[in-house]
């Protein structure tokens, strides 16, 4: 993908069963830009990962997303993956039957022009590579996707995945979730290996463990669905030692969940 990718969302709005979640929520990401969105539980940040890539259980009810200045929001899941979208689950899926191999290759050629499709050598050059970045077992290759995979497995090959396809935005829902200490220095060491200008990055965390070792250059606050604050690492920093009151405080916020209004 040709230049430096731009993803911009404003004033989005999403409902899910008749529910608004998030309520005008504004965000832009260039490539070579890691922000990290943090916040109390029940505040929005999954539903705009899901928002993003298109789950079909959240509506779309306002505002714009756009990709590079194309209109997301018209695309199937399929095509926003192509353009360059790609999201990292919180709880990746089993796919049984499939191996990561083939799950891999069918979606790197699924990217390219008929009769440009990656060789399987050059392939298995590439997937050899990440795996030893990730420190993952070669055996892996040939194991279905995530099946029989431990919760930290799972996570090191969504981003396995990520590297494969070297997306032109990379949303990060909660990767750092049940990993210990070593399993998250070798999944940070995946992302930062892409990191550059070719590539923005959305986290979502709840702990700044994890942005001691991916390095954000923007750190947002969510709640009521929407972002609240925005700063760079030292909000991390003072969200950790001071927790999230004092932001309710300075904003009058009664209850930060999507279901209140301040």
């Amino acid at each position: 993908m040709a230049g430096t990718p731009h993803l911009q969302i404003k004033d989005l709005s999403v409902a899910i069963e008749d529910k608004q979640i998030l309520k005008g929520l504004n965000l832009e990401i260039k490539g070579g830009e890691v922000h990290a969105i943090m916040g109390p539980n029940g505040t929005g940040k999954s539903t705009l990962a899901s928002a993003i890539m298109g789950h079909p259980k959240y509506e779309v009810t306002g505002g714009s997303i756009t990709l590079n200045g194309e209109d997301v929001l018209e695309m199937e899941v399929d095509e926003r993956a192509r353009k360059g979208l790609f999201l990292a689950m919180q709880y990746p899926s089993e796919i049984s039957g499939v191996t990561n191999a083939d799950f891999l290759r069918s979606a790197l050629n699924a990217r390219q022009e008929e009769g440009k499709e990656i060789s399987l050598i050059k392939f298995i050059r590439q997937m050899e590579k990440q795996m030893e970045i990730l420190e993952m077992d070669q055996s892996f290759s040939h194991r279905y996707v995530n099946e029989g995979f431990s919760g930290g497995e799972k996570k090191r090959n969504e981003i396995l995945q990520m590297m494969m396809l070297k997306p032109s935005i990379a949303i990060l829902d909660e990767i750092d979730s049940g990993l210990d200490i070593d399993a998250l220095k070798i999944v940070a060491r995946g992302v930062n290996e892409l990191r550059g200008s070719e590539m923005g990055v959305l986290m979502i965390t709840h702990y700044q463990r994890l942005l001691n070792y991916i390095k954000p250059d923007f750190v947002h606050v969510m709640m009521q669905g929407r972002i609240v604050k925005s700063g760079g690492p030292e909000l991390a920093l003072k969200l950790e030692e001071k927790g999230y009151d004092w932001i309710k405080e300075e904003l009058g916020i009664k209850d930060e969940t999507v279901g209140a209004e301040a």
